[in-house]
């Protein structure tokens, strides 16, 4: 009986070591499957409609970035799927295809976005399953989410130099035109208070639903007014038909400048640089920086997808993001989203555009701002710089931000609880 009970005790220890040492391996090879498995990133950016032709680019600039990452070896042993959606144009797309790419598609991070009204839709999505996106392209600011990275400018960095740079440099009285959505509102709310700093005027302002087509009445008003400066806060291709109204209108750069917050590079070759020469643009980026960094960028790029093609501020901003993303991966050893989200406020890096890096208190990055006019060759000529990053903020100080999101609020309800004029 006794050998027996401990020939039964033996067994049953070898049986639990097997068991032990089987779990081992399977805990194992599930490392090492894991390591293997690519990390999964979504690209969520318009390739259809009004706002195709400003983010296709972005895609591209974005797969050159994750393509250069795996040739250098990829992260942690492994490389990047990138899987790309169409927000086309519309933010109820947008925010459906970040449902799908977070909960069907399992992605670690969502880098996309163009306007705001689609950034605000996704953003909803992101915070929900407290997820991450990086937006890259500059905004009306009013906002600081934890589930967003904003490599794209503040007004501070953007449209309060512009203005600023305007009014000593062009004149003192303004027309504002934009599209009707998040952005476009609130630039031109920014700007009516800040004006006031100063002894400038608002002569006179204007909207047209994002892909509007219709300019005649709003030239007829800009002809009748003679303002000093049109600034212009249209997005898409609402552009083509607005500046051949100026111009079929006689309304030229040297009679009466344009500053435009959202025509860059890539907008410059679908509109007709001719058209548009002598106008100006604020922005953190041209192509025409000066500086090794930048040359070996747009080096590649050009390499890459064309001698003919360009690059633009939205474009270089979702490229350094990438950058940054992966050097928070790096530093933590992990992909995983509640890591990233707090290493990624240590990260900065040289980019094209100059130093830059994320500020930990707000998510957004310190940004180099540039004025540049623009010349017939199709880019722009940088007429005043910065020359050092600029710190961002989010909510101008001449309100409060009880205030600002008092007026974010009567938008959204005046448009049917969206962030657009449907």
């Amino acid at each position: 009986m006794a050998q027996a009970a401990g020939r039964k005790i033996i067994f049953i220890s070898i049986l639990i070591f097997a068991l032990a040492a089987a779990s081992s391996l399977v805990y194992l090879s599930i490392v090492v499957i894991k390591k293997r498995l690519p990390i999964r990133v979504g690209i969520l950016h318009s390739q259809t409609g009004t706002m195709a032709i400003s983010e296709l680019p972005i895609i591209d600039a974005t797969l050159m970035a994750i393509e250069e990452i795996n040739d250098s070896g990829g992260l942690l042993g492994r490389s990047i799927e990138p899987i790309v959606e169409d927000g086309a144009s519309d933010p109820a797309t947008f925010a459906a295809k970040a449902e799908k790419l977070i909960t069907k598609d399992k992605v670690d991070v969502i880098f996309g976005c163009w306007t705001s009204a689609s950034r605000k839709a996704v953003k909803s999505i992101v915070e929900k399953h407290d997820h991450l996106l990086f937006y890259p392209v500059q905004y009306e600011g009013l906002e600081d989410s934890p589930n967003i990275i904003y490599t794209g400018a503040t007004p501070n960095q953007q449209i309060l130099p512009g203005v600023t740079w305007c009014y000593y440099n062009l004149g003192a009285t303004f027309f504002l035109v934009g599209s009707d959505y998040v952005f476009p509102r609130t630039a031109h709310e920014i700007i009516k208070n800040y004006i006031k700093l100063f002894n400038g005027k608002i002569i006179g302002e204007a909207y047209v639903p994002l892909g509007g087509t219709s300019f005649e009445g709003i030239v007829k008003n800009i002809v009748a007014l003679q303002p000093k400066v049109i600034i212009n806060t249209i997005n898409g291709n609402s552009n083509n038909t607005f500046f051949k109204a100026l111009r079929n209108a006689g309304i030229t750069p040297d009679k009466i400048p344009t500053m435009s917050f959202s025509i860059a590079e890539q907008d410059l070759e679908v509109l007709g640089a001719q058209e548009l020469v002598g106008d100006y643009a604020a922005w953190s980026y041209f192509q025409s920086v000066a500086s090794p960094t930048n040359e070996r960028f747009v080096d590649r790029f050009k390499k890459k997808y064309g001698q003919d093609r360009v690059v633009s501020d939205p474009l270089e901003a979702a490229y350094f993001g990438i950058g940054l993303w992966a050097q928070a991966v790096r530093e933590v050893k992990t992909s995983q989203v509640l890591k990233i989200k707090n290493a990624i406020k240590k990260q900065g890096q040289d980019a094209p555009e100059g130093i830059v890096y994320i500020d930990p208190n707000n998510n957004h990055t310190w940004k180099t701002v540039r004025i540049g006019k623009i010349t017939q060759q199709g880019q722009f000529d940088i007429v005043w710089s910065s020359h050092k990053a600029i710190r961002p903020i989010p909510f101008p100080s001449f309100r409060g931000r009880i205030n600002w999101e008092g007026f974010l609020e009567k938008l959204y309800e005046g448009w049917n609880k969206k962030w657009a004029l449907e």
